[in-house]
């Protein structure tokens, strides 16, 4: 959430990592707070700072750049690290600067569906190479709640099923176990909106999963997929992504990596 940091002091907290872990390490940014009004306000933070975020995308870049003779302040660690750089977004805002800067894209459709294809579609038209990309790299965020069966992946959904419903009437909190009787649990009007926002979720069998994956990649031609798994029990999720790992080697594109 770049508005919320400084380009400088990004350029070192990741220059540190990749100087930990050395080709480890991507640099994802965002352009909203990522927070309400009032908890940015504690934070020190002007609320028009995302109408900056391409110059300080740009500063960030110039930063992992080898220093250059008369540049008045540079990273340390950070300068000539080269981190690759995402542009992470969930509008067509984001699109555009990927598009203009050159730089791989990864949409927030795990919980903001809306405007994907658009996105995808302004992304890919506009999208000019850089020093970093060739062609546009696209990376949209599904939600994969895998099972055994069906109805056991049904029921793990519940949790998230629940935290969206929460989030519409805004009585946001920890993540809640499933419950067996999900329509008991929100209105018709809550659960149209909640599955709208969730529209990007595969929830079920290896099989099932695959198929919803499979059609997935080929209406959005994916480059990668970046997995959410908001289960609530910490084994099960482990399992979920196990099976995603095992699908993403089976169908040999794209590569899928657990967030």
């Amino acid at each position: 959430m770049l508005p919320n940091h400084s380009p400088l002091v990004i350029a070192e907290q990741f220059g540190t990592l990749e100087s930990l872990f050395p080709g480890r390490i991507d640099l994802g940014l965002g352009r909203a707070p990522g927070t309400d009004q009032v908890t940015a306000r504690a934070m020190r933070r002007d609320p028009a700072a995302g109408e900056e975020f391409p110059q300080d995308v740009m500063e960030l870049q110039a930063l992992f750049a080898p220093v250059q003779p008369g540049q008045p302040y540079r990273a340390v660690p950070g300068a000539g690290l080269n981190i690759p750089l995402w542009i992470l977004g969930s509008s067509l805002y984001g699109a555009h600067v990927a598009a203009a800067l050159g730089l791989p894209y990864a949409f927030a459709s795990h919980f903001a569906p809306d405007a994907l294809h658009h996105a995808l579609q302004v992304y890919r038209e506009r999208f000019k190479p850089s020093a970093q990309l060739e062609r546009p790299y696209a990376m949209p965020c599904v939600n994969i709640i895998a099972a055994d069966t069906d109805d056991e992946a049904r029921y793990l959904f519940t949790t998230a099923q629940q935290n969206f419903t929460r989030m519409i009437r805004n009585t946001r909190g920890q993540m809640p176990p499933p419950i067996e009787n999900i329509d008991a649990f929100w209105s018709p009007a809550e659960k149209a909106q909640a599955m709208r926002m969730l529209s990007c979720s595969f929830v079920g069998s290896p099989e099932t999963v695959r198929a919803g994956l499979d059609k997935f990649i080929e209406q959005t031609g994916a480059d990668e997929l970046i997995v959410s798994g908001p289960i609530y029990d910490h084994a099960a999720r482990l399992h979920s992504f196990e099976i995603a790992a095992a699908l993403s080697a089976e169908l040999g594109r794209p590569q899928a990596v657990a967030a």
